[in-house]
């Protein structure tokens, strides 16, 4: 039976507070670890992956003059921080061959986090524990924020955001 994620929707009027939600996120997140994170974004071209990662950026420690930007191009941006933030952007590869060329399934498996633009690519084949962030551009050009959480450090990390949110 699959497992059912724990889910929690925001709605961000603007990427300012898009990138304030990615960086409470990274605040959240624990330098101890277990494991790496693995954090999936998802949406249309200019839906605020980017703006969500530099916040996630912030909130781990990356100092403010390493201008996060979309890894379009290199595939990979690495970040030092409290905790080391590799950067993917999936666009333009095809596949698990691709995957492996860029060393992806090495990146997932290191103590850091690795949040994946256009994680769509993994369609079949998504890692299993993961932070699920789905944005939606509204017709009023504010974004709505789907989160949900694959596993159970995700799914605590999931619940502090959820608490800090509403508290």
């Amino acid at each position: 039976m699959p497992e059912t994620p724990l889910r929690i929707t925001v709605t961000s009027r603007d990427p300012r507070e898009t990138r304030l939600l990615g960086r409470r996120l990274g605040q959240l997140l624990p330098a101890d670890a277990e494991r790496g994170m693995v954090i999936c974004l998802y949406g249309e071209l200019a839906a605020g992956k980017t703006a969500f990662v530099q916040g996630l950026a912030l909130g781990l420690g990356v100092p403010g003059d390493q201008y996060v930007t979309s890894p379009t191009y290199t595939l990979v941006n690495t970040h030092s921080g409290r905790v080391p933030l590799h950067h993917v952007d999936l666009y333009r590869l095809a596949g698990p061959d691709d995957f492996e060329a860029i060393g992806l399934p090495e990146l997932l498996e290191e103590d850091a986090v690795a949040a994946i633009e256009w994680s769509e690519r993994f369609a079949d084949h998504p890692p299993p524990h993961r932070l699920k962030i789905e944005i939606l551009i509204n017709p009023d050009d504010s974004r709505t924020i789907d989160m949900a959480a694959y596993g159970q450090a995700e799914k605590v990390l999931l619940q502090r955001l959820s608490d800090a949110l509403s508290g």
